[in-house]
């Protein structure tokens, strides 16, 4: 899911249509899905001691993972409304049937909550591996829906079809039939477990540490000739950067075009550690591209730290079109400084040609001598860069 290519053919459309058209279906009302007997799922099934996940081809992803780690879309349940919300919590595979799984969506701990309240000690949950990637993007929607429609109801609205959902063997919940591999477990509520060095989005060993929850598994199905694994890889740049924000694109191009502005793209780039964002459009007066910016800068996610605004003649898949932009249109905020008279962005001086005046800005980029310099420490898979495929051959 790293590219506009790959991503347009989830939804059965061109490159260059992808995102108005995620855009446009995610403002439709939910499809629901069709629950069936059975499914490709369910041709092998292990119960109980006969379900050890770690039979499974789970990597670990860094040099300094302490087990394999799991990054496959889960499934969990609101108890209230019934509703089916899902996410890609990285789960560190422990045991056999045992995992410490890593939720960060605000849904999830609202649902943990709810069953908990209700009195319950254990929460089901349910791993899906292989899947249509439309499933993925939609189980990493953001925003308010939990109390009209879960992500799993949508899947068939942006994937523009019905999907089948068949029940679990030892959860009341229910499954995409279509699923390479599934694993059915159950969430401790009551108790947390130290797990250090988090495997980050930006690269990084941070946060050092948390205090996480025990799954135990209790069941696996799959399909019967050669399923299929589907691994996220963390780090460094693959589909664990962009697919969290796929949908996040989508409903800033909705909130950008009703400023009146013609998006042609919404991008946070996998070379900008998941932390920025690109906007990029044209627009027909001053003022608006200052709105847009602070429209981007005031998203409810934590991930536009750094947002730049582009026109459309800037090729969004080049770190160096889109920097060559930056050092060359940006006019910013320290005025009055001696200007290039090569820059276009800068203002040229009546009566001294070539002279231009223009601002300059400082960016502070450094390894902050406040923290630990550890904290910048890249994070890179197992044997990065040593692994040649000649070996294999």
């Amino acid at each position: 899911m790293k590219n506009r290519r790959s991503q347009a053919r989830a939804l059965g459309t061109l490159p260059e249509n992808y995102l108005r058209t995620l855009a446009y279906r995610l403002r439709q009302p939910p499809r629901g899905f069709k629950i069936v007997k059975s499914g490709p799922v369910k041709e092998v099934i292990k119960l109980h001691n006969e379900a050890d996940w770690t039979e499974l081809p789970v990597p670990y992803h860094k040099d300094k993972d302490d087990a394999p780690y799991v990054t496959a879309m889960n499934i969990i349940r609101d108890p209230e409304t019934g509703f089916y919300n899902s996410c890609h919590a990285g789960t560190h595979a422990v045991g056999p049937r045992r995992g410490l799984i890593s939720f960060v969506t605000p849904h999830s701990h609202v649902i943990m909550r709810k069953y908990r309240d209700m009195g319950m000690d254990a929460m089901p949950i349910a791993f899906v591996f292989g899947l249509p990637p439309a499933y993925e993007i939609m189980a990493n929607f953001s925003g308010l829906h939990m109390d009209a429609w879960g992500e799993m109801e949508m899947v068939g609205t942006i994937m523009d079809r019905d999907i089948e959902m068949v029940r679990c063997e030892t959860l009341e919940l229910n499954v995409p039939a279509e699923a390479e591999i599934v694993v059915e477990a159950r969430v401790n509520l009551k108790d947390r477990f130290k797990v250090g060095e988090v495997t980050s989005p930006s690269m990084y060993n941070l946060p050092h540490y948390e205090n996480l929850p025990e799954v135990e598994v209790s069941a696996i199905t799959m399909r019967g000739d050669r399923p299929i694994y589907r691994n996220h890889q963390t780090c460094p740049d693959t589909d664990h950067q962009p697919l969290p924000r796929l949908c996040h694109e989508a409903v800033l191009y909705n909130r950008l075009s009703e400023l009146g502005l013609d998006v042609k793209d919404v991008r946070f780039p996998t070379w900008g550690a998941a932390l920025s964002c690109i906007i990029q459009f044209s627009y027909p007066r001053e003022g608006m591209v200052n709105d847009a910016l602070m429209l981007a800068m005031g998203a409810p996610w934590l991930n536009t730290k750094l947002v730049v605004a582009l026109s459309p003649d800037t090729n969004l898949d080049d770190p160096v079109d889109v920097y060559h932009a930056i050092a060359t249109r940006c006019y910013p905020a320290v005025p009055n400084t001696r200007g290039s008279p090569y820059d276009p962005a800068a203002r040229p001086l009546e009566g001294q040609y070539p002279w231009r005046v223009v601002g300059k800005m400082g960016i502070d980029a450094t390894i902050k001598s406040r923290h630990d310099p550890a904290d910048f420490e890249r994070a890179w898979p197992r044997n990065w860069g040593q692994v040649k495929l000649s070996d294999y051959l």
